[in-house]
């Protein structure tokens, strides 16, 4: 009879290794900050908040605590992984120190978050030019996705409350740039709002839609090369007016709940108006079909916007709506694009579901909950998560090709972020060894060259 083997090799440990550096492939996030110069930007930009002698500089810190959140880490503490690492992160603030900045930044209120996002913007802005054929604006349009979150709060915090979901915490507004199906998205916009804040609330949209604007190259903060896109919480005829404002000219594709009204038009559309729906490959979606309504419904609506319904056979076991008809499931949307087919239109409206994919991401990267408790405070938080995510959506735009591109924040710190290391120092010049087994050291070593193809800021 054979003995049993053991599930796991059997290995000695002991704690005395020298130059061995965990969380190696967190290189690729430092790259990206130097070659988008947002270390040199929010450098600047926090400058006002150093005090004299201080050793360490703000944009340093907060970008410490925005790489430990890029790498698994949901609280100030965490900042502690970077700090174990000082031949490869550099000196790294305390933690009472990274406490006081954020106090005081939060102290400071709007001033110091109009100051990070400037910051944000301006290296965005180099990023899409180094970006080229790989940025959302690539093809002349940016379309930005606004969309509510809920975050729970386990604790009592500031404007915590029950949301409509029966939870208790936040109800933040976001708004992403969508990168399209060859990319992921990155975060142009966080409205930090109590968790019984309304749904179809038109100043909320409104303000989140300025912030995503502000984060846009110049050029897009106007006119229908942007595309602000969102469910039927963004239906409202303040919002949509506001969008389609006379001077802002932005090009919409809002969801619109099912009143009565439309319910009874979408009833009385003959079936010879029923167009087709189709897949992003082109080909048609099976049993399901869209439709043009005009008429009375677009009295009190901006001038030159459409409302465009699709029915569709529900899947099985799914449970229909009072404001379904004949077995169909009816969604509707308007928008202001013209000269274009209804179909076209319809699919890149239901493309809009690539923002559950940036949300999921954004709970994986710092916003499964609000680690704070003041109000002021989170907003600052929030600032710190946006720029963890932008670093992982830029650092695979930049240097990831291949389904690699589109991994999420989950797989690369998995098979990048975690890889380890061994720092060898010959004289002045400092090499960062890779495990040859790892089986994704080809893809980091890939991607470090690219990035060092780029050019460096000023």
């Amino acid at each position: 009879m054979r003995e049993p083997t053991a599930s796991y090799p059997r290995v000695r440990v002991q704690g005395d290794g020298r130059q061995v550096v965990s969380q190696a492939g967190s290189v690729l996030l430092m790259e990206t900050v130097r070659k988008s110069g947002l270390d040199q930007a929010i450098s600047a930009a926090l400058s006002p908040w150093r005090k004299p002698r201080a050793v360490h500089d703000p944009g340093k810190i907060l970008l410490d605590v925005a790489l430990a959140v890029a790498l698994g880490g949901d609280c100030l503490a965490d900042i502690g992984m970077l700090r174990a690492e000082p031949a490869v992160f550099g000196p790294v603030a305390s933690d009472p120190t990274v406490s006081r900045l954020l106090d005081t930044l939060a102290a400071s209120g709007e001033k110091a978050l109009r100051a990070i996002r400037a910051a944000r913007a301006e290296a965005r802005q180099r990023v899409w030019q180094l970006a080229d054929q790989e940025a959302p604006d690539a093809d002349g349009t940016v379309t930005v996705d606004l969309d509510g979150v809920l975050v729970i709060a386990h604790s009592d915090k500031e404007d915590a409350a029950p949301t409509w979901k029966r939870t208790y915490g936040h109800h933040p507004l976001m708004g992403f740039v969508d990168h399209g199906p060859g990319g992921t998205g990155e975060p142009v916009a966080t409205l930090l709002r109590p968790g019984n804040a309304g749904s179809n609330t038109a100043a909320d949209h409104i303000t989140a839609t300025r912030l995503a604007l502000a984060q846009l190259p110049k050029k897009y903060r106007r006119g229908q090369r942007t595309l602000i896109r969102c469910d039927s919480a963004g239906g409202t005829h303040e919002f949509v007016a506001w969008l389609a404002q006379r001077g802002r000219w932005l090009s919409y594709s809002v969801g619109m709940v099912i009143t009565e009204a439309i319910h009874q038009h979408v009833l009385q559309v003959p079936a010879s108006a029923w167009t087709p729906a189709v897949e992003s490959d082109g080909e048609v979606r099976d049993g399901a079909w869209v439709a043009e309504l005009t008429g009375d419904l677009l009295d009190g609506w901006p001038q030159g916007m459409r409302l465009i319904v699709r029915k569709e056979r529900p899947h099985p076991g799914a449970q229909l709506r009072i404001t379904d008809a004949d077995g169909m499931r009816i969604t509707c949307f308007a928008t202001n694009t013209a000269d274009r087919p209804i179909a076209e239109l319809e699919l890149r409206h239901r493309l809009r579901a690539r923002a559950e994919d940036r949300i999921r991401a954004a709970r994986a990267t710092g916003l499964r909950n609000l680690p704070l408790h003041d109000t002021a405070q989170n907003k600052v938080w929030l600032e710190i998560v946006q720029i963890a995510l932008d670093l992982l959506a830029w650092m695979p735009m930049f240097a990831l090709t291949g389904q690699a591109r589109l991994w999420e924040p989950r797989r690369l710190r998995f098979r990048l972020f975690s890889a380890a290391g061994q720092l060898v120092t010959t004289g002045r010049l400092r090499i960062l060894r890779l495990a040859r087994h790892w089986p994704w050291t080809f893809e980091i070593t890939t991607a470090l060259e690219r990035l060092a193809l780029l050019p460096n800021p000023g």
